[in-house]
């Protein structure tokens, strides 16, 4: 659910960034339809094989290591699975935004649907070799 990032007093505030399986058909999909309904280019991404999901697991244990959790930090706290994704929602546009209605939820009735997905999304959406490179119109809000 959500944990914060105890971060260095001088630091600033991590900004928000999802994390997400870079290989992956069905979150790479995901993304691009964030991306699309975040016209004021407030969220930053990067796949959980990167270099800025590595820098962040080594500060931050309680970073997952599992590909099939995708991740939002945001101001500092961390939301993991089905929170990430309503947590992403609450900064988007509507339709989108309707997910953030059910953050109330307890991790234990939300995350059931998500872990299913997660589970069979390779074999219902597929899996790239590489992590998919952005438009250059989009470079600006990847991280490795």
């Amino acid at each position: 659910m959500t944990e914060p990032l105890a971060e260095a007093p001088s630091a600033p505030p991590p900004p928000r960034i999802l994390f997400y399986d870079g290989v992956c058909a069905l979150c790479n999909k995901l993304v691009q339809a964030v991306i699309d309904a975040d016209p004021d280019r407030q969220l930053r991404y990067a796949p959980l094989q990167g270099e800025t999901a590595s820098a962040l697991r080594t500060r931050h244990p309680e970073f997952p290591h599992d590909l099939d959790t995708m991740v939002y930090v945001e101001e500092g706290r961390l939301f993991t699975r089905a929170h990430a994704v309503m947590q992403v929602a609450a900064q988007l546009q509507l339709p989108f935004r309707a997910l953030s209605w059910f953050r109330w939820l307890p991790a234990v009735l939300a995350n059931p649907l998500y872990n299913l997905i997660a589970r069979l999304r390779y074999r219902l959406f597929g899996k790239y070799d590489a992590c998919r490179l952005p438009r250059p119109d989009e470079r600006l809000l990847f991280l490795e």
